[in-house]
């Protein structure tokens, strides 16, 4: 004969069970998306099995998406998903290949008026005095060409320069938020789940 349970034990025994549903589905979508090569992190982990941030970080289950995040630091990265912005690390190179064209535009500059120079002293030799004049407006007219194309390059630096400070910025201020936020549900109690 089974003794009669109590609202109190039904509603303890719902809780457990449901807590053991939710722990499993967990640890099935860290393991989905391990297979995906999706990266894992715990707020990802959370979102995709629609639970609260704090359950994955509950013991037993942080212990495996911590195994599964460990397995993939040796693994490359997957490509950043269409419609992302930038990175740091995107940014930064952006700039260094900027920095490199300029470099190699101010050596192709110099080259060119090296060579100008030589072909203008050879000019001067057989050239005369109004064809000398047309020939240096001429070479005027380039040279401001080329240095507005140098002023150019110079504010795309710049700009590069800003946004990637920027992008620091904001990736300092979403970290300190996160940790934040991590030890404000560590400190808030909460209901079993």
């Amino acid at each position: 004969m089974t003794t009669k349970r109590t609202p109190r034990e039904v509603l303890a025994e719902s809780r457990r069970r449901d807590s053991r549903e939710k722990r499993a589905k967990v640890l099935a979508v860290v393991d989905e998306m391990v297979d995906r090569g999706d990266a894992v992190t715990f707020a990802a982990v959370a979102k995709a099995a629609g639970v609260s941030s704090w359950l994955v970080y509950a013991e037993g289950v942080r212990e495996h998406i911590e195994a599964a995040r460990k397995r993939q630091e040796g693994q490359p990265r997957r490509e950043a998903q269409v419609g992302r912005s930038s990175s740091a690390a995107s940014l930064a190179t952006d700039l260094e290949l900027s920095k490199q064209q300029v470099s190699a535009l101010r050596a192709e500059r110099d080259q060119l008026k090296a060579a100008l120079q030589r072909q203008l002293g050879h000019q001067l030799d057989q050239v005369g005095n109004a064809d000398l004049v047309a020939r240096v407006d001429e070479l005027t007219r380039q040279h401001e060409e080329i240095t507005a194309e140098r002023d150019v390059l110079q504010r795309d630096k710049a700009d590069l320069e800003e946004r990637l400070s920027e992008t620091e910025e904001d990736l300092a201020a979403a970290r300190s938020s996160l940790r934040r936020m991590i030890r404000a549900e560590n400190v808030a109690p909460e209901a079993i789940d």
